[in-house]
């Protein structure tokens, strides 16, 4: 009797430990998850630009969210949203090139290059609705450029607000969906706090959107771009596929800029 037991003993406190092993790693990615999603990084580059300080959304007195300007005449603007590990002063120079006739404000997320707080997709999305709120009172023609983790927040702004133009690059349709994809055993649904649902958003954009795409990405599989693809309104979005390697090589590709310059200058629906 005692040596039947035994296995089944052995069997049990295995499987007792292997459940106190799953619920830890999932409770370690639950405290950690915003520190696996936001890489905040100091300000840089801000040379060619002025700092525009916003009151933060719902934010302490004092605290702000500070803003990498480059203004120009006439009524266009470009908002733009970098991604999650970002020092976005560093875009002034390929944004000034590809929209020349827009004044570019380029948003420092809480806690990135100088703003108060910490990162967190309510406060982001709090943020660039002020933002966009701000500059409407000098611009009347508003185009969004959100690229990876700034995607998210460019269609939900876009979702909300008049938006002349929006471009998405290396965009996903949720990071919810992403983490499952990275985290196929863990109930990411249940953990995450910050979802970043594009898909849920993109029905309501009304402005011309181009979506660009890596060829081989290894951070944003390709399916992601495609799925949120297909939640905007028909004819209303396109998608273009650049033949680079890498989540961050789209910028270096030599046809980006110019395809940029040409969304931002057309007036029909892509």
């Amino acid at each position: 009797m005692v040596s039947a037991q035994r296995p089944v003993a052995v069997l049990a406190v295995a499987a007792l430990l292997a459940a106190l092993a799953y619920l830890g790693i999932c409770g370690a990615l639950f405290l950690r998850q915003r520190s696996l999603l936001y890489f905040p990084q100091p300000r840089s580059g801000d040379a060619a630009g002025e700092l525009l300080a916003l009151p933060m959304a719902g934010g302490p007195p004092g605290s702000q969210v500070l803003v990498s300007v480059q203004r120009r005449p006439g009524p266009k603007a470009l908002l733009y949203f970098g991604g999650n590990a970002e020092a976005v002063a560093g875009q002034l120079p390929l944004l000034a090139a590809a929209f020349p006739e827009h004044s570019l404000y380029l948003m420092h997320y809480r806690g990135y290059g100088g703003s108060s707080g910490q990162p967190s997709e309510q406060a982001l999305f709090a943020d660039a609705l002020v933002l966009f709120d701000r500059v409407r009172t000098d611009h009347d023609h508003i185009a969004l450029l959100g690229r990876s983790l700034g995607s998210a927040v460019a269609v939900h702004l876009a979702a909300r607000r008049p938006v002349a133009r929006l471009v998405l690059v290396t965009p996903f349709d949720s990071i919810e969906a992403v983490a499952s994809r990275q985290f196929p055993l863990v109930p990411v649904a249940l953990l995450l706090q910050d979802k970043y649902r594009s898909w849920a958003d993109a029905p309501r954009v009304e402005a011309p959107t181009l979506l660009i795409a890596a060829e081989r990405d290894e951070v944003i599989p390709r399916a992601h771009t495609d799925a949120l693809l297909s939640h905007f309104r028909s004819g209303l979005a396109s998608l273009v596929v650049l033949p680079v390697d890498g989540h961050n090589a789209v910028e270096g590709f030599p046809g980006y800029v110019p395809l940029l310059r040409e969304f931002s200058a057309s007036r029909s629906v892509p």
